[in-house]
């Protein structure tokens, strides 16, 4: 069991916890939530070792595996396959045994060796890894790629892959989702389903947490709040607390107001003294319970943009993609005032590069691009934060901005996306990324776009901000094009899907839930033309679901049976090897008189070990086919 009792915390001036205390069971999976600066990462800290308490214990058994995402990936000449396979600990540390061994010709240290091995199912390891990283969104032709090659977030992605490669006790995640695209959202949460662990995961995407976890712990006040269930429960939860707490605050208030009137009127009458002092002395015995307070210092909103042509903007056949490398073809897309589209789609099918299509930052290859007269646009890119000036203030920022408001207005509107006082006089370079995200947005809200267009705008900010971004987007006036893995942003933002998806972007007649379903290999009508008032009806639309998924299954039958044909063959060898393990364990085996029998051990233990290479990278290839078939 996870352990903290009455534990103060303190980094230089500020206190993160006070007196606080929680019990994390074995199996219990739960998401650590509050406002960025908090104290969440140092919790992690706390548990990790690499931090220690002021005051208070911290405990954990003491021979749990503890597995982690490393925040820093140094440029590795390692491959990438490899690198997660690292993640495996007491694999790499058999292996590096079994090489001593076999140097030093310990034969009974080799035949222990190879029992281990075994025992924690090592040939599966590169199986194993490669299946962590398609989910993550790697393809095959990834594998034997260096890690130095991968840029920053896919380097992040690979340490995610390496964590959930250890056989832990514990798993700590820090924001897993922020470098992640909703398909890989997704499949993350389908494997934290499966994990038999301890889990705890810090995170501000609501809806990842109702599917993951079981009990939310809760960031209050210096302390530890441990809820059942997961965050919509927790929220209700709270709220009923908040209002009871309000409630009671209220009624303190009123009762205290009396009796200090009764005070004022009486205690000069001797006949009522007596009764004014024990008035006073009630008056000190109450411990006044404070009211609660609103937990979002956010609050904007987006200002009427004036009027805007229609169509705002149109894409006209274009084609899409970066020099000779073509990502998109045959774009036909028309955005009027209210249009409300979320694009999905797997991750690189080309979201991002639409984005900038219809921003106007990267030129189409062939087709037209139409703008209307006098349209604004608000783009929100996912490289957004390197754009803001390191050595300059977000007041700053606003002065160069907007060179004729007044400086009362622009602290006022900084107010709204938390720089309040002097925070709006702070450089940005020291910032975090969420406080650089939040002034991003601000920057973009300031300008009243006719068009909003946004990239995975909640990467790095809290669950207050999120849901202020998304209360602002439910009013915003203009059109809005929005990519996020946040499913609870998608659902109240957008009122149409477009599915980006083989070259190719349009309608997506379906839900959230059907793009799961899409993405779990159902087929999923997409349609590249306009709309149509004449759509077939629900039963026919099933139909035409179910001949394209008896057309899909037929072509990957021939693949499925090679598949189950090399898994046979890898079953039937792991059975002789692991015979032959037994045999090589057996100490009277390495007797010199037995020489020539261990010979031909050690050469039948060789010859499996190199069919088995050979059948497992058969098996990723035909495993990495079907999946581009599905």
């Amino acid at each position: 069991m996870i352990s903290l009792r009455n534990v103060t915390l303190q980094r230089g001036t500020r206190r993160l916890l006070e007196g606080a205390s929680l019990a994390v069971y074995p199996g219990q999976k739960v998401g650590v939530i509050g406002p960025n600066g908090c104290g969440k990462s140092s919790l992690f800290r706390l548990l990790l070792g690499t931090l220690h308490v002021d005051e208070g214990d911290v405990s954990i058994p003491p021979k749990w595996v503890v597995a982690q995402v490393e925040q820093e990936v140094p440029a590795l000449e390692r491959a990438a396959l490899e690198f997660v396979i690292d993640g495996d600990a007491e694999l790499r540390t058999v292996e590096a045994d079994l090489v001593q061994a076999e140097v030093a010709g310990d034969g009974v240290r080799l035949g222990e060796l190879h029992g281990r091995l075994a025992e924690i199912d090592a040939h599966s390891a590169p199986a194993r890894a490669a299946t962590l990283m398609a989910g993550l969104g790697f393809a095959t032709s990834d594998h034997p790629r260096p890690v130095r090659e991968f840029s920053g977030g896919w380097r992040v992605r690979l340490q995610l892959a390496r964590a959930l490669m250890s056989r832990s006790d514990l798993l700590l995640l820090d924001e897993p989702t922020n470098h992640l695209d909703l398909d890989a959202v997704i499949w993350l949460e389908q494997w934290l389903a499966s994990y038999q662990g301890t889990l705890l995961v810090i995170s501000h995407d609501r809806e990842f947490l109702d599917n993951v976890v079981t009990a939310v712990c809760h960031f209050d006040n210096r302390t530890l709040k441990l809820y059942a269930g997961g965050f919509t429960a927790f929220e209700r939860t709270r709220a009923e607390q908040l209002a009871q707490q309000n409630a009671t605050h209220d009624r303190q208030i009123r009762e205290i107001e009396k009796l200090e009137a009764f005070v004022a009127r009486f205690r000069a009458k001797a006949t009522k003294a007596r009764q004014a002092q024990s008035r006073l002395k009630a008056l000190d015995r109450i411990e006044l319970v404070a009211r609660a307070q609103a937990d979002s210092e956010f609050d904007f909103s987006f200002a009427d943009p004036g009027g805007a042509s229609d169509p705002l903007l149109v894409l006209d056949d274009v084609v899409a993609g970066y020099g000779d490398h073509v990502v998109l073809r045959g774009l036909k897309l028309t955005i009027r005032p209210g249009s409300r589209i979320g694009l999905l789609g797997r991750n690189g099918a080309g979201k991002s590069t639409l984005t900038k299509v219809l921003a106007g930052t990267l030129a189409q290859l062939a087709g037209a691009r139409h703008e209307g007269r006098g349209l604004r646009i608000g783009y929100f890119a996912q490289h957004q934060l390197d754009q803001l000036r390191e050595d300059d203030t977000p007041l700053g920022h606003f002065l160069r901005l907007d060179r004729r408001a007044r400086e009362q207005d622009l602290r006022d509107f900084l107010g709204g996306f938390g720089f309040h006082g002097d925070a709006a006089l702070l450089p940005v370079g020291p910032m975090s990324g969420g406080e650089k995200a939040r002034l991003s947005l601000a920057l973009i809200v300031y300008r009243k776009p006719h068009l909003l267009l946004l990239d995975e705008p909640t990467n790095h900010l809290d669950l207050q901000m999120r849901g202020a971004l998304t209360l602002a987007l439910q009013s915003f006036p203009g059109a809005l094009v929005l990519v996020s893995h946040d499913r609870s942003l998608l659902r109240a933002a957008v009122d149409e899907f477009w599915l980006v998806a083989d070259g190719a972007a349009g309608p997506f007649d379906g839900d959230l839930e059907d793009y799961r379903q899409w993405l779990a290999g159902a087929a999923a009508p997409v349609r590249t033309d306009e709309p149509v008032r004449d759509a077939p009806n629900r039963r026919e639309q099933r139909r035409l679901e179910a001949e394209a998924r008896a057309q899909a299954a037929a072509q990957r039958k021939p693949l499925e049976n090679k598949l189950k044909a090399v898994e046979n063959q890898i079953a039937q060898l792991e059975r002789e090897k692991q015979h032959l393990e037994t045999r090589m364990a057996a100490p009277d085996l390495y007797a010199p008189e037995r020489k020539d029998t261990l010979k031909a051990c050690l050469l039948d233990q060789a010859r499996i070990a190199g069919r088995l290479a050979e059948l497992e990278e058969s098996w990723l290839a035909l495993h990495d086919e079907l999946e581009r078939s599905a």
